[in-house]
């Protein structure tokens, strides 16, 4: 299967395992992806994530939070999608549910959140945002 946009499609299958109460979602691997699941790991949206090597593409196995049976992401919304891009600059950054989700943005410095991205001063295309 080849989608036009591998992030909205590695947003819909986390999306779609924390609905069905998953323990944990494959998805077809890719740098950014990869970086991606660093993100949601380090704002303690998601357990761990892990690359299994496969024979045609490696399978980046993301393993969902759960604390006390709800899912650690209730929402999770792609911003810029490759038919319409959208960029802010480091004086707009922005804040999701005020400051209880994360915005992450792809930046000259790789991805980052948007609290990273603040303390880098850097502006940056909106990938999505994750509450």
């Amino acid at each position: 299967m080849h989608t036009t946009d591998p992030i909205a499609d590695f947003l819909t299958r986390i999306r779609n395992a924390v609905k069905a109460k998953k323990k944990f979602v494959d998805i077809p691997s890719s740098k950014m992806k990869i970086s991606l699941a660093e993100i949601l790991k380090n704002n303690n949206f998601i357990k761990d994530y892990n690359v299994v090597e496969d024979d045609k593409q490696n399978v980046l196995r993301v393993h969902l939070q759960y604390v006390n049976g709800a899912p650690s992401i209730t929402g999770i919304r792609r911003i810029s999608t490759p038919g319409l891009k959208r960029y802010v600059s480091k004086e707009k950054l922005p804040r999701v549910l005020n400051g209880l989700g994360i915005a992450v943005l792809s930046t000259p410095k790789g991805l980052l959140s948007d609290k990273q991205a603040k303390r880098e001063a850097v502006g940056g295309e909106v990938i999505c945002h994750v509450w």
